[in-house]
This record gives C-alpha cells, sequence and structure tokens, in this order.
C-alpha cells in the first residue's frame, strides 16, 4: 500500500485464454467468494477481476468461433453462429482445384475442365474430370479426384436405377435432386466427411408434348388427347451440386479457382432461351475454350490440359449423346483462346504505355 490506497496491480489473462470456458466461469463464480481482507492483502480488485474475466470470455467465445476450434472436429456440430466448418473446409478445397465450367446453350450444353498437369510423367488424357452417367447426361467437377470418381459412381448407379424402374433415361432436374440429397447426407453424420467436390451437370432431356390433365391450373383447354397443343418440356438443362448439397438451375455455372474470372465472363454471354440471339452450341464450344484459358491466368506457372464435352438435341451434332468435342474443333477453339487472350494483353500493355 502507498499513501493513497491498495495498488492494483494489472492481472495478466494469458493464462486464462488458455482454460475451457466452463473452467473461466467457475474462476469467475469462485472469485467473488473471497473475502474482503483477502482481496486487499492480495491487491486485487474483484470488480476489476470480474469484469476482465467477462471480456475474456467474450474474446474466447469469438476465437474460437472464428477459427472453429472445438466446432470443427464433426459434420454434426454447429458453431455458435450456425456454420459447419466441415462444409467450410471442403469449399477450400474445391477452390484450390482447376475450373471447371458448364454453358447451357439454346441447342445443347457444353462441359468444360481446366485439367492442372502436376507431373511432366503423368500419361496425356490420363484421369479424366468429366464423365457420362448417362446416355444423355455428363458431370464435371473440381476439387478431389477421389471424391469425384465416388461422385460419379454414384450418379451412374441412380442413372441405372431409374432406367430400371421406369424404362427410360433420367432427366437431368431428377439426377441433381437425388445427388444433392446424396451430398447432404454427407453433411449429417460424424463418421464421415462432407464431399471435397462440386458438381456440375449438363444434359439433354428427350423434348416431348406437355400432358395438360399434368398441369395444375391448365383447366380445360387441351388440343387432341389432352395435350396442349405446341406446349413441349425437355431441352437443355444444368445444375451445380455444392458441398452442402445445396444445387440450383443454371446457364452459366463455374467452380474451382479460377470461378470468379469465368463467372464475370459467364455473366456476359448471351445465354437467354426466350432471347433470339441466344448463344448456339458452337460458339459455346469457343467460349467455353476461351473461358477456361482466361481462368487459367492464375495458375500460368502450372500446366494444364483443357477437356471439352457436350451434348445436343437428336437433331444436332451429338444425336442426344453426351460426347466429347471432336478434337479438330477443340484444337481450334484453343487456338481462338489463345489468339484473344494474346490480344487483351496487348490491349492492357498500350493502356499502361499511355
Amino acid at each position: 500500500m502507498d499513501e493513497h490506497g491498495p495498488v492494483h496491480r494489472p492481472v495478466s489473462l494469458f493464462p486464462l485464454l488458455l482454460l475451457p470456458v466452463s473452467e473461466l466461469v467457475s474462476i469467475s463464480r469462485s472469485s467473488r467468494t473471497v473475502s474482503v481482507s483477502e482481496a486487499h492483502s492480495s491487491s486485487v480488485d474483484l470488480d476489476l477481476l470480474s469484469r476482465r474475466m467477462n471480456k475474456a470470455k467474450k474474446f474466447l467465445l469469438i476465437f474460437t468461433t472464428s477459427i472453429g476450434t472445438g466446432y470443427d472436429l464433426s459434420n454434426s456440430v454447429f458453431s455458435p453462429d450456425g456454420r459447419n466448418f466441415q462444409v467450410e473446409y471442403a469449399v477450400k478445397a474445391v477452390e484450390n482445384g482447376g475450373t471447371s465450367i458448364g454453358i447451357r446453350c439454346k441447342d445443347g450444353v457444353v462441359l468444360a475442365l481446366e485439367k492442372l498437369v502436376t507431373s511432366k510423367l503423368l500419361k496425356p488424357d490420363a484421369n479424366k474430370r468429366i464423365t457420362t452417367v448417362d446416355r444423355n447426361i455428363g458431370i464435371v467437377y473440381s476439387g478431389l479426384l477421389p471424391d469425384g470418381r465416388h461422385f460419379t459412381s454414384r450418379a451412374r448407379d441412380e442413372a441405372a436405377s431409374w432406367r430400371s424402374t421406369y424404362k427410360s433415361p433420367i432427366p437431368v432436374s431428377a439426377l441433381a435432386s437425388r445427388m444433392g440429397a446424396y451430398v447432404q447426407a454427407y453433411t449429417l453424420y460424424s463418421s464421415v466427411r462432407p464431399f471435397g467436390i462440386t458438381g456440375i451437370i449438363g444434359g439433354w432431356d428427350s423434348e416431348k408434348e406437355v400432358d395438360v390433365d399434368a398441369v395444375v391450373g391448365s383447366g380445360p383447354k387441351s388440343g387432341s388427347g389432352g395435350r396442349s397443343e405446341g406446349a413441349k418440356e425437355g431441352g437443355p438443362f444444368l445444375y451445380m451440386i455444392e458441398p452442402s448439397g445445396s444445387y440450383w438451375g443454371y446457364y452459366g455455372a463455374a467452380t474451382g479457382k479460377g470461378r470468379q474470372a469465368a463467372k464475370s465472363e459467364l455473366e456476359k454471354l448471351k445465354l437467354n432461351p426466350k432471347e433470339s440471339d441466344c448463344m448456339s452450341l458452337e460458339d459455346g464450344v469457343k467460349e467455353a475454350a476461351r473461358i477456361i484459358y482466361l481462368a487459367h491466368e492464375d495458375n500460368k506457372d502450372k500446366d494444364f490440359e483443357l477437356e471439352m464435352t457436350w451434348v445436343s438435341a437428336v437433331s444436332g451434332p451429338t444425336k442426344g449423346l453426351h460426347q466429347e468435342v471432336p478434337k479438330a474443333m477443340r484444337e481450334e477453339a484453343e487456338k481462338l483462346a489463345k489468339k484473344a487472350l494474346e490480344g487483351e494483353d496487348d490491349e492492357e500493355e498500350e493502356k499502361m504505355e499511355e
């Protein structure tokens, strides 16, 4: 003590931050039971200690929830602010993979992938990431290769099950729904982990007339045979399934490391089928190659192979089947992509000189 009263020395809280929140609470409560004489003898202000303990608890709660400590050990645990860290980590795995895109055109769908070459010893065209799951449907994915193989294997099983039951190809929307539910199931249990991929499903559903009786609110207006004249269902479809199990329909979708650059380019394309100038399938192939090369700018130091597939109407070039883009067409698209990229670099250099 001095002439002005007891000396209050600052109390270090660092050792307290190493304790669980429950122990901090018990310490805070027990500190209130200390007698006044004991407080003076130890030169500790109980109110000051209590306030600092409360601050420490708040800091510790924010610190642990922001980095996932204690809340990222299981899929079945949410953090206090409603986050599932295991799913977020899976998204990070996807973001480290090569760029994948899908473009829905007026007469088909194009799937493209930037397959990074990690070793010169790898055989060309090995470890393909675009696969056919049914004759009219293909899947491309970014993220972990083994997870993607399991994902596509399950998709093939779902397509085969549908064909066995209904004697027809599975609709793209039905496959997306089933795979979304399957992926979401891997976010519910502590014994499994989420899929480290984001998959893009594209395909062509056979066009057929819509039964008026099957359309809610259609009323008595119908043509012969209970069908609405001119109304059809089917055509090109594109869906993207995320590690959380969420899936959405898209005109253009992108995932992987260069997704932001790819999305910016996709938004510039005319992909609305209701517009007369909606992009054709052949133009979609060229744009897909250009976008992949543009997105690869972030990985300039790594070589890559361009994988491309497409599916068209029965009257189109693929006859309704999901196939690889012909080699000559792919190489031509790559030449145009490289030329466009060089032109953009020249424009940037001219602007810098000015």
